[in-house]
């Protein structure tokens, strides 16, 4: 950190858990406990999730625009791959071919985006909140990159799949036919109340688990990089060179190289389950039971 003030291990780690908020005050912001308080906004997750949904859009509208009949550039061969890919996972879980062609160009974007997102993970832990303090000025600036490791963005986004799976049950069975439902399924008309409690749960309970868990691997990546960056701080600190130094630099190489590579798999993965389960769940509320 670009302070003269010693920074422990604890305290590096905490700094660049906090997110830049609304509040004049940001140490009121910050920690899970204030999770449901809508007083105040995270500003470092909103700008970098909505300038990220930019250009995972422009990038999918330049592929389009740039799409020819003939022979295939390298970035048009990979959009039209992962566009088939996208397609034939919604083909086989969504059925109604009407819902389809709004739901794959969907489910294509979420992953474009959660990727994107996902991704400023691999960026160099302290690469941008140091430029961030030295724009400011403030040397103790708060600015955290990666917006699916903030709960708020990832519950967010499960609760954006809720809203869609509220808007087909209703359009595809009707709201008379829906609220039927709800208090006839799974356990019969006579048990209506319990039935309505229990599909209460059901919807809350894949949102939030939805969005739990790609918060959790994202928080736990990002958590690991720390980690790392405080193993090759450690033979920084002290501003001589001792007889583990030396070694501690080679490890801290080497894990984070290591850990990239992992984590490349893990963004990747993470925005397939989400788009994965977001299909699975708008497949969900087409169905009759």
């Amino acid at each position: 950190m670009a302070s003269s003030e010693a920074m422990s291990a604890a305290d590096y780690i905490k700094h660049h858990l906090q997110s830049l908020t609304s509040l004049s005050d940001v140490t009121k912001g910050q920690g899970l406990k204030n999770i449901a308080d809508f007083s105040y906004i995270n500003l470092d997750a909103v700008f970098f999730a909505v300038l990220l949904g930019a250009l995972g859009s422009f990038l999918l509208w330049r592929a389009a625009r740039k799409a020819t009949p003939g022979v295939p550039g390298r970035f048009q061969a990979a959009v039209e791959l992962l566009f088939e890919f996208v397609d034939d996972m919604c083909k086989s879980i969504v059925h109604n071919e009407q819902s389809r062609k709004a739901v794959a160009p969907l489910g294509l974007t979420v992953f474009v985006w959660i990727f994107l997102m996902n991704a400023m993970d691999l960026l160099p832990v302290d690469l941008l909140p140091m430029t961030w303090q030295a724009v400011t000025g403030d040397h103790h600036a708060l600015l955290r990159v990666v917006p699916t490791a903030d709960l708020n963005t990832s519950l967010a986004l499960a609760i954006g799949v809720l809203l869609i799976c509220l808007y087909y049950s209703v359009k595809i069975k009707g709201l008379g036919g829906w609220m039927h439902e709800m208090f006839s399924a799974p356990f019969g008309p006579m048990l209506a109340p319990f039935n309505f409690i229990m599909n209460i749960l059901e919807f809350l309970s894949k949102t939030v688990s939805h969005g739990m868990r790609l918060f959790g691997n994202m928080y736990a990546g990002e958590l690991v990089f720390l980690l790392i960056a405080l193993l090759g701080g450690a033979w920084a600190a002290s501003g001589s060179i001792g007889v583990m130094d030396p070694i501690l630099f080679v490890l801290h190489i080497l894990a984070g190289v290591a850990w990239a590579i992992f984590h490349i798999l893990i963004i990747t993965l993470q925005a397939f389950i989400f788009m994965a389960l977001a299909f699975v769940y708008i497949g969900q509320a087409h169905d009759h039971h």
